[in-house]
């Protein structure tokens, strides 16, 4: 069977796969510290179960609109208000089976062959296969470990071409933890609209924040800005709802119908049972958040504290999301058990067959240098992981 040629452009998602493994080998007894997973280990908040079971015993099992249900739509509307100041009609938000699909529902409305969509790197990485599905061609701007992966707006602008159709940026970010200010978000805003971009603001991780970091969608920054811009979020990573797939997109009228008019054609709508549960996460689950977040900063610092006193690796602190991005290219080149360790790939497999410690190499980000770690996991996994990872680290001649 001849496929379409555009199968063949990517590879399954790198963190899935590293987490399916992981998976595995624990089904069959294995002990493996696992910091692959980008999820939150917490429960969905009990009033958002409740909300669903409610949903469950009242029928509320059909299908609904494809773009989402009113009363949802109108939930997201009142948050975007209340947290960002942002005003938007029903006809402009479109609620999906993700935040994920939500960015795919996008990629399709928007590019074709010979558009161009510029990506930081390091960048989450979907951000990139979603472009090679649709014929575009993304365009990777460098940013430093030293400057904390900020954008430098000089730079950003000597890569637009006439086929540049958008940008996308992601605060805080997915593999690093950073997170944009207010005056770099002017910058990228000013430039956008003197070069007639489009802005795609990946804001997933918006209320996972820590050392007095704060986030600003740039959505927020006038009229023209949010004229140019696509907001996406969703309810998994604030609310510990990953297996719930609620995501939604808030931006221009024309462009959100496109995307309407695209899903009801794939996927129909998102689950009945899920937005209900999804309205009352965006109106009563910020309580949840909160402590959540608490927790994460804790093992935050328990994990950045380790790494930075291990021989070979160096960690900035993030300062946003749940992931630790330390730089591992002191060891690179060293010997290991199973031969010589020249990639972080090459890592990442070391330490999970022989140290059973999952973790995603940075290659699929855009780095060379680094791996990711999740600390959405218990302070006693951290733990145990941080011992075998030390072990690991030393054994390398």
């Amino acid at each position: 069977m001849r496929l379409a040629a555009r199968a063949g452009r990517i590879a399954p998602s790198p963190t899935l796969a590293m987490a399916a493994t992981a998976k595995a080998m624990a089904a069959q007894g294995i002990d493996v510290a696992d910091f692959s997973s980008g999820e939150p280990d917490f429960d969905t908040p009990e009033p958002v179960k409740a909300a669903a079971e409610a949903a469950i015993r009242a029928g509320f099992t059909k299908y609904t609109p494809s773009s989402g249900t009113d009363e949802l739509r109108q939930a997201i509307i009142e948050k975007l208000q209340r947290e960002h100041g942002l005003r938007y009609e029903k006809s402009q938000i479109l609620v999906s089976c993700g935040a994920k699909h939500s960015l795919y529902n996008l990629a399709e409305a928007l590019l074709e062959a010979g558009d161009e969509i510029i990506i930081p790197v390091p960048y989450w990485v979907s951000y990139s296969d979603q472009a090679l599905l649709n014929d575009a061609t993304p365009v990777f701007l460098q940013t430093r470990e030293e400057d904390g992966y900020a954008i430098d707006a000089h730079a950003l602008e000597q890569l637009i071409t006439a086929r540049t159709k958008a940008i996308i940026i992601n605060s805080p970010g997915n593999p690093t933890g950073a997170t944009y200010d207010r005056r770099t978000l002017e910058r990228l805003a000013e430039l956008a609209l003197r070069r007639d971009l489009l802005l795609i603001s990946d804001e997933i991780y918006e209320k996972i924040l820590y050392d007095g970091a704060t986030h600003t969608s740039i959505a927020s920054l006038g009229p023209e800005v949010a004229a140019r811009t696509v907001v996406i979020n969703g309810v998994s990573k604030a609310y510990a709802m990953t297996g719930w797939r609620i995501g939604y997109a808030a931006g221009p009228k024309d462009l959100l119908t496109a995307m309407a008019n695209i899903q009801s054609q794939s996927t129909s709508n998102p689950c009945s049972i899920s937005q209900k549960a999804a309205v009352v996460a965006f109106r009563d689950g910020d309580v949840f958040t909160e402590k959540m977040v608490t927790e994460f900063d804790r093992r935050r610092r328990v994990m950045i504290e380790r790494l930075n006193a291990m021989p070979g690796v160096h960690c900035r602190r993030p300062t946003g999301a749940f992931y630790a991005f330390p730089n591992v290219r002191a060891l690179l080149g060293k010997q290991g058990s199973r031969g010589t360790i020249h990639t972080p790939t090459d890592l990442a497999n070391y330490l999970l067959h022989e140290f059973k410690v999952a973790v995603i190499p940075g290659e699929p980000f855009g780095s060379t240098e680094h791996i990711r770690l999740s600390y959405a996991t218990s302070m006693e996994t951290i733990v145990r992981g941080m011992d075998r990872l030390d072990a690991a680290f030393k054994q390398l001649i």
